[in-house]
C-alpha cells in the first residue's frame, strides 16, 4: 500500500476538495504503477491495495439551521463520512457543498483515507487501453493481487432509504459512495459514447431521433454563429465542435451507442444535454441510474405520446403533473404507491417556454395543451391485448397520454432528489383510430419537433438562471437526509 495518509482538517471547502485530489491521485497512481510493474514482470507474491479518500464532518449541536434550503446541513448531532471518487470532476458540486456545512454547522471537515479499496478497474485514467498481451503475462488472477468492483458495496440503499447504520459507523453523508459513482461513471461512457465530464447540469431526454438532428443542427448554427453563450458542442466520440467554429474535432465512433449523448456546453457545466434514451422503461431507468451520479439540477423528458382524449389533436402538448406508474421497472426500489408530486419551478418553467414559443397565453393556451397525468407502460402493442383492462385504468386515473418513458425519468428523479418534468407531443390517438398517415408523419416530425426542442431548451435555460437552492425542492427529501445535494 502507499504510505499512510495521516487525518488533516480544513476550514476552506477549497482547499479540502484540493487535499482530496492529491490523495485520489497518489493512491490511483499507486495502483497503475504496480500493475504496469507486474505486467513486467514484478513481485506477484505481493497483494497490492489503495483506498478511496474520504470526507468528514461532526456535528454535536441540534441547533436549528435555515431549512429553506434542501441540502447543506445535517438533520442530527454526529458524525458524517463518505467516500470520495473523481475529486476534479466533482470539484464544484464538493466546494458547494462543504462550503454550506461549513457555513451552516461552523465545523471544520476532515480529509482521511478511507477503509474501502479502489478497484483497479477504477483507477485507469479514461481513455486508457489496457493491452490483453500485457495483462496475460501476469500468471496469477487479477483479484488474487488487487482489489476489483464489489456488487456487494455497489448499492442504492443510501438513496432509497432502506440503509441502515451500524453501531459506531459514521452516517452517510452522500447519496451515493465512490464505487457506486465508478461504477455509474463507467457505465456511461459505455452507454453514451461520451465522456462524463461533458455532462451538464441540466439534460434533456427524449425518445425520438427526430429530436436529436434538430438538436445537432442547432447546436452547430449556435457554434458557428459564435454569440450564444455557450463554449462547445460535443457529439458522441467526444467530437467536439468550439464556439465560433465550424468544423469539428475528433473521430466519431463507427456506429451510434445504445443512447447517444450530446452536450451544448456552458461554462461550470451550465448547458444542456441531450440524450437519445430510445423506447421503453428499461433504457429510461438505466441511464437515470447513471446520470443521477453527476448530480444534475434538473432532468426533462421530451417525447411523444398517444394522446388519450378526444378533444387533443395531433401536435398537441401535455405538461405531465401526476403519473400512472405501469413500467414496474422501479417497483423494487420505490414502491408504486409513493406519490410522484409536480415540482413547482419546472412546471412554471416548461409552461412559460411553452407560451413564448407559440405566442399563446392564458385561455388561448389550453388549446394546444393540457396538463395532466400521464401513463407511462411497459407493453408497447396494449393495443393488441384485451383493451377493457388497460382502458378501464386510464379512464379511472384520468389519464390525458400515454408513453413508455415518462412515469420512470419522474420516478428516479424522485428516487434520486434530481428536480424532474415532462413535456409531451401527441402524435397519435389509438383509442380514437387516429393515427399519421404516411405524408402526414414527414410534414408533422418537421413543424412539431422543431417547436418542442426551442420549448425544451427554452425552459432549461429558464431554469438554469433560478438560484439552486429553489430549484432543488424540499419535496424530494425525506425524513432523514443525507447534507449533500
Amino acid at each position: 500500500m502507499p504510505e499512510p495518509f495521516g487525518k488533516q482538517d480544513f476550514h476552506d471547502a477549497r482547499k479540502a476538495v484540493a487535499a482530496l485530489q492529491a490523495l485520489y491521485d497518489r493512491n490511483t497512481k499507486f495502483l497503475r504503477d504496480s500493475f504496469s510493474a507486474l505486467a513486467a514482470g514484478g513481485d506477484e507474491s505481493k497483494r497490492y491495495r489503495a483506498f478511496y479518500p474520504q470526507i468528514g464532518v461532526t456535528t454535536t449541536s441540534f441547533s436549528q439551521v435555515d431549512s429553506r434550503q434542501a441540502y447543506g446541513h445535517m438533520p442530527t448531532p454526529g458524525h458524517f463520512a463518505t467516500t470520495i471518487t473523481q475529486p476534479q470532476l466533482f470539484e464544484n458540486y464538493l466546494v458547494e457543498q462543504l462550503r454550506l456545512i461549513m457555513r451552516n454547522h461552523g465545523v471544520t471537515v476532515t480529509v482521511s483515507e478511507s477503509t474501502t479499496p479502489i478497484p483497479l478497474h477504477f483507477a485507469f485514467l479514461e481513455g486508457t487501453y489496457v493491452d490483453g498481451a500485457a495483462a496475460e503475462r501476469i500468471k496469477r488472477p487479477i483479484r488474487d493481487l488487487f482489489d476489483v468492483p464489489d456488487l456487494d458495496g455497489t448499492d442504492d440503499q443510501i438513496a432509497n432509504g432502506t440503509f441502515e447504520v451500524a453501531f459506531g459507523e459514521p452516517r452517510p453523508l452522500a447519496p451515493f459512495t465512490a464505487q457506486r459513482i465508478d461504477y455509474s461513471l463507467h457505465r456511461m461512457t459505455h452507454y453514451t459514447a461520451t465522456s462524463p465530464q461533458h455532462f451538464q447540469n441540466f439534460v434533456l431526454f427524449t425518445n425520438y431521433q427526430f429530436y436529436i438532428d434538430e438538436f445537432v443542427a442547432r447546436a452547430r448554427e449556435l457554434m458557428a454563429n459564435g454569440d450564444s453563450g455557450y463554449v462547445e458542442f460535443v457529439e458522441p466520440g467526444n467530437v467536439v465542435t468550439r464556439n465560433g467554429e465550424t468544423v469539428p474535432e475528433g473521430t466519431p465512433p463507427h456506429r451510434l451507442p445504445q443512447m447517444p449523448a450530446y452536450h451544448l456546453k456552458k461554462p461550470g457545466h451550465g448547458g444542456i444535454s441531450m440524450v437519445n434514451i430510445g423506447v421503453g422503461p428499461s433504457n429510461a431507468k438505466t441511464i437515470t441510474d447513471h446520470i443521477a451520479v453527476l448530480r444534475p439540477h434538473a432532468w426533462v423528458m421530451l417525447g411523444h405520446c398517444a394522446g388519450l382524449r378526444n378533444t387533443q389533436a395531433l401536435g398537441d402538448y401535455v405538461l405531465a403533473h401526476a403519473y400512472v406508474r405501469e413500467d414496474h421497472v422501479l417497483d423494487d426500489d420505490l414502491p408504486v404507491w409513493v406519490p410522484i408530486p409536480p415540482l413547482a419551478e419546472i412546471q412554471v418553467a416548461l409552461q412559460e417556454a411553452v407560451a413564448e414559443v407559440t405566442g399563446l397565453s392564458g385561455y388561448d393556451l389550453k388549446r394546444i395543451m393540457r396538463t395532466g397525468t400521464v401513463a407511462t407502460i411497459d407493453n408497447r402493442n396494449w393495443e393488441l391485448r384485451d383493451q377493457r383492462g388497460p382502458v378501464q385504468r386510464l379512464s379511472q386515473s384520468r389519464a390525458i397520454a400515454l408513453d413508455m418513458e415518462s412515469a420512470t425519468i419522474a420516478a428516479n428523479g424522485f428516487r434520486f432528489r434530481v428536480p424532474y418534468g415532462t413535456l409531451l407531443c401527441v402524435s397519435d390517438k389509438p383509442l380514437h383510430g387516429e393515427l399519421k398517415l404516411p405524408g402526414m408523419a414527414t410534414e408533422f416530425y418537421k413543424r412539431q419537433v422543431a417547436q418542442h426542442l426551442t420549448i425544451g431548451i427554452k425552459a432549461m435555460e429558464k431554469l438554469a438562471e433560478m438560484p439552486m437552492e429553489r430549484l432543488h425542492s424540499r419535496k424530494l427529501r425525506s425524513f432523514s437526509e443525507t447534507a449533500f445535494q
